[in-house]
């Protein structure tokens, strides 16, 4: 690839992430604190993310594969999407805050297939080139976290009580707009689609590959997939509020470790996966979902203070041998022809249905467990572990697919293919 468009594609990729990890990982604490928000009203902040990631597709399949390059409708949206920013941190109040949030989500989710899009237009052989890009996303989610913590210290007690974590909005902002103007400047990426060609429905939604439910042990994973995202939402919904209220240092600088974990455990993910095949490999994500938050529930910020590190770090695992294992595990069962159907319905029962139930649920726990004295954390935890280890069973009892896909032909590419992409 050239030297230079490889340039542009990873400051792309850098600026994409950081604009996320600047403003979502202190979304929690900053609603409680800030906007004194319940947890039903947070569920519901933090819902907007799976809005986004299901009105996306439309965006995606109706404008960007059919009339526009994609790097154009990058830089409009980003551009857009800076000027909400400036109206999440000037709002004082969520009922301001909700439709703006919402707004921005509706904008930024698609996004995250664009610069996708762009980056695969400009390589040959996407599988061995794409990871080299996609990790400066990761860096970019890491630094800005590091940046809110051990640079302006707006996660610090301090900083909460005063109001400065609305600041990782203008950051945000700021990244955006620059984001935006620099999309105009990255390689043509021009439609996809003929001029006379329809895209239907149920194309978008991948409801071609509902035929895929037929298998009994798909429809298993199916909807495993589906319940094992109620705990997950309660991770990013509560689990930095979570480390602010028990007074952690730094702990959006700490919760950059679930990334770091992420990259290693990418890495080991081919081997496993080859060795101990799909089945062990989803059960082990699921073990470090129950696990990561049996930590949380009993750790704290003093001697106990290595289980929360722990768990934090678990979230390589958690990810990689559940999500990515599983996008392979689709691939694998779709077929050529039902590829992208397959991945889409699966995308939009995870991150769209899946996440809307768990941040219901995440909310409505949480104010279950909120009194005068403050939240009672131990069994917040609990109950997604719980939750977590009901699925680990349902899997591990139902699930009797004998094929290792781990061994199928372009399992082990995929896996770099698929890049970093635990920050949805």
């Amino acid at each position: 690839m050239n030297p230079i468009i490889r340039t542009k594609l990873s400051v792309m990729m850098f600026l994409e992430f950081f604009i996320w990890g600047a403003w979502f990982v202190t979304l929690g604490p900053f609603l409680g604190n800030t906007l004194h928000a319940t947890g039903a009203q947070t569920g519901s902040v933090f819902s907007t993310q799976s809005w986004g990631a299901i009105i996306a597709p439309f965006i995606i399949g109706l404008i960007a594969d059919k009339y526009f390059n994609a790097e154009k409708i990058l830089g409009v949206l980003h551009i857009l999407g800076a000027l909400l920013m400036y109206q999440l941190y000037t709002a004082t109040d969520i009922s301001v805050f909700y439709p703006y949030v919402l707004g921005y989500m509706v904008l930024y989710m698609p996004t995250l297939a664009l610069v996708n899009s762009v980056s695969f237009n400009q390589m040959n052989d996407p599988e061995k080139e794409f990871s080299s890009i996609r990790v400066y996303g990761t860096l970019g989610w890491i630094i800005a976290g590091l940046a809110i913590s051990y640079l302006f210290h707006w996660d610090s007690p301090d900083g909460v009580k005063q109001g400065f974590l609305k600041n990782t909005f203008l950051m945000a902002g700021i990244a955006s707009l620059l984001l935006g103007m620099f999309s105009f400047t990255l390689p043509a990426t021009p439609p996809k689609k003929s001029d006379g060609e329809k895209v239907s429905v149920s194309q978008l939604l991948g409801l071609d590959a509902l035929k895929l439910l037929k298998d009994k042990n798909f429809l298993i994973f199916f909807i495993a997939s589906i319940l094992i995202c109620i705990p997950l939402a309660f991770y990013y919904q509560n689990a930095n509020t979570f480390l602010t209220d028990i007074r952690v240092d730094n702990p959006t600088g700490k919760m950059t470790i679930g990334q770091i974990s992420e990259v290693l455990f990418l890495l080991c993910l081919p081997i496993f996966f080859k060795k101990f095949g799909f089945k062990w490999t989803i059960l082990i994500g699921m073990l470090a979902w129950a696990l990561r938050y049996v930590f949380f529930a009993y750790g704290n910020s003093g001697s106990l203070s290595f289980l929360l590190i722990l768990g934090i770090a678990l979230h390589g695992v958690c990810y990689d041998f559940f999500f990515v294992s599983g996008q392979i595990y689709t691939d694998s069962k779709a077929g050529t022809r039902y590829k992208s159907a397959a991945q889409g319905m699966i995308t939009l029962a995870t991150y769209g249905i899946g996440m809307l139930i768990g941040f219901s649920v995440a909310g409505a726990i949480s104010d279950a467990y909120n009194t005068p004295t403050g939240h009672n954390w131990k069994m917040i935890w609990l109950i997604p572990a719980g939750i977590a280890a009901a699925v680990l069973l349902l899997f591990a009892v139902f699930f009797k697919d004998k094929n290792e896909v781990g061994q199928t032909e372009g399992s082990t590419t995929d896996t770099k293919g698929l890049g970093l992409a635990s920050e949805i």
